[in-house]
């Protein structure tokens, strides 16, 4: 039978991508999944797709499984990062295409899991990354210290409104390489990009958990209640001498960075609560829209009882090929 999605032959799955907002239970479902294609008689590893969960010590904030709770199943691409390194997706696409290719030579299921879109979509499909420019960049630069940051910034708005907001008004490095990436673009700010019409690097099949809006805002509330009480600020402390407060990446997590302005007594616990749960929200809701673009997904309800065979039965069925 031929793909809609690619006019090639469907396939076996050789990569299964379980996706969703954060708090749909992903990470609960790939090690039920690893668990099925176990009793199946076969072998699965998983394959981290959250960028906050690459970093070492970074974990009651990222909802990271701790090493005793993931039940013998061999788990990849968490705590490779140090809170100074800052995360990159062409870097990220490269060692998880490693991973997942090793792991197939073992005769062993990837399971590809996280809820961080760009990071999934690039193992997941084809994508290329933007070029650098040192020239490009150089102008720039020279461009702020003569004219000021802030004609920079008005530039990106004019290009890309959405981006400059996320980027902020003050991070000059992502300011310049934003507008470096639009110049090479031909007026695209985007840095990592894909086709109108995706095509898969290998056959794999898709698994998005969804959650009813006010149900899935009620679970991330009560989440980021509990990341405190289990000791958020404590994670922050320890953090801190090791250079969270200059990482790039880390320093700015959803959490870390509120929790970073409550120790520096800039926000109060519950102000810090409140404005993680606020970001987390939105975040979700980023999350869903990105997902749900993906053609060709078994969309799941995180809460259906027979959630694991469903998804079980959807991981094997047939997969568009890549061309």
């Amino acid at each position: 039978m031929a793909s809609a999605e690619t006019g090639a032959p469907d396939t076996a799955p050789e990569l299964i991508a379980v996706v969703g907002a954060t708090g749909t239970g992903k990470s609960d479902l790939s090690l039920e999944l690893a668990e099925a294609i176990r009793q199946d008689g076969g072998a699965a590893e998983i394959v981290n797709a959250d960028a906050m969960q690459l970093y070492r010590g970074m974990d009651i904030g990222t909802a990271k499984l701790r090493a005793d709770e993931r039940r013998g199943v061999p788990h990849h691409l968490l705590d490779v990062l140090g809170v100074t390194e800052e995360a990159s997706v062409a870097r990220y696409q490269s060692e998880a295409r490693r991973v997942i290719e090793s792991v197939l030579a073992r005769e062993a299921t990837p399971i590809l899991v996280g809820g961080s879109g760009l990071y999934v979509s690039s193992v997941v499909f084809e994508f290329s990354f933007a070029g650098t420019d040192p020239a490009v960049r150089r102008r720039l630069e020279e461009t702020a210290e003569r004219e000021g940051l802030g004609a920079l910034v008005e530039r990106l708005r004019r290009i890309d409104a959405g981006v400059a907001e996320r980027i902020g008004p003050h991070n000059a490095r992502r300011i310049v390489r934003a507008l470096e990436i639009a110049e090479l673009n031909g007026g695209s700010t985007h840095s990592a990009l894909m086709s109108d019409e995706p095509v898969r690097w290998r056959p794999a099949s898709i698994l998005s958990l969804e959650a009813p809006r006010e149900e899935l805002v009620q679970r991330l509330d009560r989440r980021v209640e509990r990341m405190w009480a289990a000791g958020m600020l404590d994670e922050v402390e320890r953090l801190v001498p090791l250079g969270l407060e200059r990482g790039v990446t880390a320093g700015r997590a959803i959490g870390y960075a509120q929790a970073l302005a409550q120790r520096a007594g800039v926000l109060r616990e519950e102000e810090a609560i409140a404005a993680t749960q606020a970001l987390t929200r939105r975040y979700a809701r980023r999350q869903n829209s990105w997902f749900r673009r993906y053609a060709g997904a078994h969309r799941l309800p995180y809460d259906a009882p027979d959630l694991v065979s469903r998804a079980h039965a959807a991981a094997q069925a047939a997969a568009p090929a890549p061309r």
